[in-house]
């Protein structure tokens, strides 16, 4: 499999949230069966750890509350070879958001480099190797407008659930357990919460900043994939409510390139991953 036909594909990393245990899944059907009297026992009978709750909220709280935000996003997953054991891909973007709609993405490598530009009217995939252009007018928010990427063009962030309005509601929408981990001193060279979760059909594990309640590592796998295909989000250069330049989402060389249809690739190229439920279901309406 080569680079350029991961070229829409490694735009397509998931970025999802996981975790499951036997013993936590035969509490939560437990739960589920006891009479409507019961319902408000404490949470964590349930399979939900109040201190894990506790971090996921804190952590989607210091994201959502912020006005402007940059940081470096590094995703590796695995995808099958013909010989058995899975490759690792890996890509690399910059990410620079301002709320409620400005959004840029410069995607580095590996594979070929890619840019997005999004200033609440238009949307921009810019490939400035192959000096190709699409643009597309846009919704007024960087949710609705990550949701439209996706419709129209299958362009998906593993980042996503990082710039949303609100992160916590993404992931409590499809919560079903959750627990505290413990500390750790090795990622990112900070102190970090380990939490570990299953959302939809995806256990995660993340890695939260304990000081600032920054997400450091997001490792994902799908429930249902039958090969347990790896992938893993790793989060640095954190800066938030920092001042951005007025010409940040606009890329003056896109004005040179050849103008395509901002549209949807051909679904050979595209890797065997998918978007978390969330999008799958709003793109069916």
């Amino acid at each position: 499999m080569t680079f350029e036909k991961l070229k829409w594909g490694i735009s397509a990393v998931v970025l999802g949230m996981f975790l499951a245990a036997s013993g936590h899944a035969q509490q939560t059907h437990k739960a589920a069966a006891r009479p409507a009297a019961k319902a408000a026992a404490p949470a964590f009978q349930a399979g939900l750890e109040p201190r894990a709750i506790e971090i996921l909220k804190a952590a989607s709280a210091r994201l959502a509350a912020a006005r402007s935000m940059s940081f470096t996003a590094v995703v590796s997953y695995e995808s099958p070879s013909r010989l058995g054991p899975p490759l690792i891909y890996s890509t690399k973007s910059e990410v620079t958001m301002q709320r409620p709609d400005k959004l840029k993405v410069i995607t580095l490598g590996d594979g070929p480099p890619s840019e997005f530009y999004y200033d609440g009217k238009t949307m921009m995939a810019f490939a400035p190797k192959e000096k190709l252009v699409a643009i597309a007018d846009a919704p007024p928010t960087i949710d609705a407008a990550l949701q439209a990427a996706y419709v129209q063009a299958s362009i998906y962030f593993p980042f996503t659930d990082v710039i949303v309005a609100d992160p916590y509601k993404d992931i409590a929408d499809g919560l079903k357990l959750a627990f505290y981990i413990g500390q750790s001193m090795v990622v990112d060279n900070t102190t970090t919460d380990m939490v570990a979760y299953i959302t939809g059909d995806v256990f995660v594990q993340a890695w939260i900043g304990a000081e600032d309640k920054l997400p450091r590592r997001i490792y994902a796998v799908y429930l249902n994939d039958r090969a347990r295909l790896r992938h893993v989000l790793a989060l640095s250069n954190w800066k938030l409510d920092v001042p951005v330049p007025a010409d940040a989402f606009v890329s003056p060389l896109a004005a040179d390139a050849t103008r395509i249809a901002f549209a949807r690739p051909d679904a050979t190229n595209v890797p065997a991953m998918k978007p978390p439920p969330r999008i799958r279901a709003e793109k069916t309406q």
